[in-house]
């Protein structure tokens, strides 16, 4: 793909609560070869589902021009999500043509099953890191919580490739909730720390309006920190501005831990993050309602300065807090499923 012309970067920010955007997660696919209940429940991913028409989604050229528009607005960082994103044939296409704008943070979110034959194309092509899905070492809990007939091993050989490919630092992201697999908390642990893979345990949410959230099967991060600690000591690090864990470092030095405690402590005033769901929709939240098309005005012939009109008006109209509003008791309405916009 060749270079994208790029515009001066301006910022986009900041929205009525005070917060600039500094990165962006794009969603290139909503399908995916996991059925994980917390985010495609079969019941409504089933065979008979109807995923977005190919000629619907954002193609590769969209989406480094999109990428481009960002970038010109002050974004830094750029994750692309799905769905899982290894699915997409031209996603190697994809990164080479992000690489090109120069964005200095490229990173994949992937549940590792096609990341041991992806791995090195994704690292020549620019792509700078990897967190990978992994809720459970114990293969009856993995196959039970990603609801497909990988095995956890073929993940485990995928996280392998990534560090042969150098596509570090390498993280680990694991849902954690309430009687599925919270015993299986020190094992990842002791996985992590052995392998100096940074682990992330994250709250179970309710993202979307399909997989049957109740507060009751969250596993809350001081419960997390609890159990860990009581194994190995933690030290907390200084809070990164706008990073959605907070990480504690290990106090023997073997690594660090995250949890991203979206219920329990709500991170919505730090939040620096848009989502561009496959469909082209520019979305504020993780738990939005609604996006505002970008795909139709490019393919209309809009120039970037346009684009870029669109994304910082609506960023400077953002007062987007779910999470906070939800601890109120307040907050309602039909969300976006995760598999379209990230996670």
């Amino acid at each position: 793909m060749t270079a994208v012309s790029a515009l001066p970067a301006v910022a986009a920010g900041p929205d009525l609560l005070g917060r600039s955007l500094r990165d962006v997660r794009i969603s290139v696919t909503d399908r995916c070869n996991f059925r994980c209940p917390y985010c495609m429940p079969k019941a409504r991913f089933g065979p008979g589902h109807r995923f977005l028409p190919r000629a619907e989604a954002l193609d590769a050229r969209e989406i480094v021009r999109l990428a481009g528009v960002f970038a010109s607005l002050g974004v830094t960082k750029i994750r692309l999500t799905g769905g899982e994103p290894l699915l997409r044939p031209d996603l190697v296409e994809i990164v080479e043509g992000i690489a090109l704008l120069g964005v200095p943070d490229i990173a994949l979110t992937t549940n590792g099953a096609l990341l041991r034959r992806q791995a090195v194309r994704l690292r020549n092509a620019g792509l700078h890191r990897v967190t990978v899905s992994l809720d459970s070492l114990d293969p009856a809990v993995f196959s039970a919580m990603s609801d497909s007939r990988v095995e956890v091993s073929e993940v485990l050989d995928g996280i392998a490739a990534a560090r042969e490919a150098g596509l570090e630092p390498i993280k680990l992201n694991c849902v954690m909730q309430r009687g599925v697999n919270e015993d299986g908390l020190l094992d990842l642990v002791d996985f992590a720390r052995r392998e100096g893979l940074g682990l992330r345990c994250i709250e179970y949410m309710d993202v979307g309006s399909t997989n049957g959230w109740r507060k009751a099967d969250v596993v809350s991060g001081e419960e997390i920190l609890e159990r860990v600690s009581a194994v190995y000591p933690l030290l907390e690090e200084d809070l990164d501005p706008g990073a959605v864990a907070r990480t504690y470092r290990f106090a023997d030095g073997a690594g660090d831990l995250g949890v991203i405690t979206s219920v329990s402590r709500p991170f919505c005033g730090d939040c620096t993050r848009a989502r561009l769901g496959v469909d082209g929709k520019l979305y504020t939240c993780l738990f939005a309602t609604s996006g505002i098309d970008l795909r139709e005005p490019l393919r209309a012939g809009a120039d970037d300065n346009a684009l870029r009109r669109m994304v910082a008006d609506r960023w400077k109209r953002r007062d987007d807090r779910y999470s906070e509003l939800r601890g109120l008791g307040i907050a309602a309405g039909e969300r976006i499923e995760m598999s379209y916009i990230g996670g």
